[in-house]
């Protein structure tokens, strides 16, 4: 079955909708967000390398990861958030590429939530991929809203990535999520279709 790579900017949208899609179609379900927040709790070899480049501060008292300070560090210098994924994109990488060697193999659809895919140069490892698309005011009253993060920061984690347009030019679908839930499901289901008849 096919590997589905799915995209876009930050606060986009593009957990939500993956949930709204496997409403439709079930499939294993890849997260790198929340990969990355696992291997910062719980890889000791990770959490190693991360407290050699970061400091001792990038771990809290209680052992956890010190979110705030790790995104300050790196979105204020560009050469130390190459360092931060340098450390974690190599492992998210194989996680996500054995589920997708796993899928074509015929074990079930892949939908793999990857923010940094086209970053990353991994466009070419999917079958189809899908970019979650908003106006970037949208974005950014969701990350000062929904996140709590200042205007100067939430602007600057959205300049760290490639342009929305460019991502929408070399989608193979696109989804616009500036309205409600129940468009986005819309679209999921939709695409939950087309995928379905595609491949059948």
């Amino acid at each position: 079955m096919p590997a589905l790579g799915i995209t876009g900017g930050i606060a986009t949208g593009k957990s939500s909708f993956t949930e709204c899609l496997l409403k439709y179609l079930p499939a294993t379900r890849f997260d790198a967000d929340r990969c990355a927040h696992e291997l910062l709790a719980a890889d000791a070899e990770v959490r190693r390398a991360v407290q050699e480049q970061f400091g001792a501060q990038s771990f809290g008292a209680d052992g956890n990861p010190n979110r705030a300070y790790l995104r300050e560090v790196v979105f204020s210098d560009p050469g130390r958030r190459k360092l931060l994924e340098a450390v974690l994109h190599p492992v998210i990488r194989r996680r996500w590429m054995a589920l997708a060697s796993e899928a074509r193999a015929g074990k079930g659809w892949l939908f793999a939530d990857i923010p940094l895919l086209f970053e990353s140069g991994a466009e070419t490892c999917f079958d189809h991929i899908a970019v979650v698309a908003s106006p970037p005011n949208t974005q950014l009253r969701r990350l000062i809203d929904g996140r709590g993060l200042t205007s100067d920061l939430a602007q600057t984690m959205m300049s760290t990535q490639i342009e929305l347009p460019t991502k929408m030019s070399k989608a193979d679908h696109l989804i616009w999520n500036d309205s409600s839930l129940s468009c986005l499901d819309r679209q999921a289901a939709l695409l939950a279709g087309w995928l379905l008849k595609s491949h059948a």
